[in-house]
């Protein structure tokens, strides 16, 4: 796809916003100019006026007129074409921040460290849409106001210029109107946080809804939502209506400035030429002029408002954007596009953010080049968290976690992650064709890797056979589908680029005992060779494995092969129906490790 002109030759920056608005310094500076000239055209009506009374009329200088006439019309044609340039440069700039701030927004989000993830989905969805804020407020009339706001004075100066000291009422209301505005910015910044952080919380709440919303149905939990939606409704109102009122407030304060100081310049005009100190024509061009000063001041209070709103945007976009990334700026990481699959574990203790307690304490353990092991454990005992930390979303509070003898806090995260195939407890699927969700837009995975790992998932037995197939829409996360055909696809997806390292959580939990047998059985044969590492509750499962690693409260209890941990278990368990029936039984040390 062709680049539009105005994407090209843009340089990287070191900061995400301030190098992008230093890339468009030239076009800004165009933007200054235009409203320079502008704004000296905007002299030219009361000077046409003060000649026309003072010159013209007395005179009858008809000749006179139509030459300034004239000369008015073509200042106001050239008018008419700066401000069109102007909003153009303005809008071009616009769409360059959307290009660059708006991918680097997407991208640091996508490579935030999960650790350091702050807030429910909605509030950081909310978080990421107060780019749009910064965007208009660097592309927008908002931006016209800042650059009019210093001619403010070139006015008043060409008042002083006609009127004399007439041109003290209007800057006397410039100073009023200004430090009315500037005494009131930190109560409309105040409001503006919290409005925004509520908003958030709202937004929060209805994502959480809308991404429930069969549970809640199901569970009669609609009382409970509806209760957290109107109460966060509640709280915006009253924050916005206090926002509101001091905005308004602002408002007010400039129209006063703005007519009294009008009211002024003809009540002092009057006197200043009765006493021909001005003629009537400067007394005319001096309100003119009065008014076209004072212009901008109305905007003062919605430019407080905006600023105040961008200001808030950029502290929550600059907290997203400078939290820790899973690649850290100025590193050379280790290229490793292919891995053998060798993992291992080195005393790795870890404890998730916001707990006290460890996921996994003291963990070491190491699986060879096509060794395939199961992680059998209660619930929360950390198996999944070993998942995690292979995949490196999730680094070792402790430790190390080696892949092919390699801290994978060494590796770039994008080869890691192209050598393992990850079958996660949670299924995710996306918007899009069964076909996308397989392949996940890889280059590297053709139509015939699709359908081979299709066919090993079982992804093929309820697509092959209807009209749409591998082309079938998928709602979002992938409903109207069972949950054994959801893990079937991310199954085939983990599958699909042939990875040398396989994670599976519980990859048959949503299957019956017959489905489970068949993909056991496809399973066998497709993850020869393959490193393989399998999280389960059932001793199905265990079929697919050479070797059993059985966890309890983060801590390893058994590790060794897979027959001789299954016997120990299984007498375990017949010791404790014994004891059930004879509590004077004591287990010995062996079977109670087990």
């Amino acid at each position: 796809m062709k680049k539009p002109s105005f994407l090209k030759d843009l340089a990287p920056t070191s900061h995400w916003l301030f190098g992008p608005l230093r890339d468009n310094a030239k076009i800004y500076g165009q933007t200054i100019l235009a409203a320079t000239i502008v704004n000296l055209l905007g002299l030219v009506s009361s000077f046409f006026i003060m000649t026309v009374y003072d010159r013209v009329l007395p005179n009858q200088a008809i000749e006179s007129l139509i030459a300034l006439t004239i000369g008015v019309i073509l200042a106001h044609v050239f008018d008419f074409l700066l401000k069109s340039l102007r909003g153009y440069f303005i809008d071009i700039a616009g769409q360059r921040l959307d290009a660059t701030v708006g991918a680097s927004v997407f991208d640091n989000l996508m490579a935030m460290r999960l650790d350091a993830r702050r807030g429910a989905t909605g509030q950081i969805a909310g978080l990421v849409k107060e780019f749009d804020n910064l965007r208009d407020f660097f592309s927008s009339a908002t931006l016209v106001a800042i650059v009019d706001l210093p001619f403010i004075f070139l006015f008043i100066g060409a008042i002083a210029l006609v009127g004399g000291p007439i041109a003290l009422v209007p800057l006397i209301g410039v100073l009023g109107a200004i430090i009315s505005g500037v005494l009131i910015q930190p109560l409309i910044m105040k409001r503006t946080q919290e409005a925004m952080a509520e908003g958030h919380h709202k937004n929060a709440v209805l994502i959480e809804t809308l991404g429930g919303l069969e549970t809640i149905k199901s569970v009669k939990a609609e009382g409970l939502m509806r209760a957290r939606w109107r109460s966060g409704v509640a709280r915006h109102a009253k924050i916005s209506a206090i926002g509101r009122f001091l905005n308004q407030f602002a408002v007010n304060a400039s129209g006063f400035a703005q007519q009294a100081s009008q009211v002024g310049v003809v009540v002092i005009g009057v006197f200043l030429v009765a006493g021909q100190e001005i003629t009537t024509g400067a007394l005319i061009a001096s309100v003119i002029l009065t008014g076209r000063a004072m212009a901008p001041l109305g905007q003062v209070a919605s430019l407080l408002s905006r600023v105040s709103g961008a200001m808030a945007s950029y502290k929550s976009l600059n907290h997203l954007m400078t939290s820790q990334s899973e690649t850290e700026a100025g590193r050379e990481y280790l290229a490793r596009p292919e891995l053998k699959g060798k993992i291992e574990f080195r005393d790795v203790n870890f404890t998730y953010p916001g707990t006290t307690t460890k996921a996994l304490d003291e963990i070491s353990f190491t699986i060879e080049p096509g060794e395939r092991v199961a992680i059998l454990g209660k619930n929360g005992s950390g198996k999944s968290t070993i998942v995690r930390q292979i995949t490196g979303v999730y680094q070792p509070t402790e430790g190390s976690v080696l892949v092919d003898d390699t801290d994978v806090r060494q590796l770039r995260p994008a080869d890691l992650r192209a050598n393992i195939g990850a079958v996660l407890q949670d299924v995710c699927l996306f918007s899009g064709s069964i076909r996308e969700n397989i392949a996940l837009g890889l280059e590297g995975v053709s139509d015939e890797d699709i359908l081979e790992a299709a066919s090993i998932a079982g992804v093929h037995e309820f697509v092959g056979a209807t009209a749409g197939g591998y082309d079938q829409r998928l709602a979002e996360r992938g409903e109207g589908l069972s949950g054994g055909q959801r893990q079937a696809i991310a199954l085939a997806r983990a599958l699909a680029p042939k990875p040398s390292i396989l994670l599976m959580d519980e990859p048959s939990s949503s299957l019956d005992a017959q489905a489970e047998a068949a993909l056991i059985s496809r399973l066998e044969k497709a993850t020869q060779g393959k490193t393989l590492l399998v999280v389960t509750h059932r001793m199905s499962m265990v079929r697919l494995v050479d070797r059993i690693i059985v966890l309890d409260k983060g801590r390893i209890l058994v590790d060794g092969p897979r027959d001789t941990v299954m016997r120990a278990m299984a007498s375990a368990r017949e010791l404790k129906t014994r004891r059930i029936g004879n509590p004077k039984l004591v287990p010995s040390s062996d079977t109670r490790a087990a």
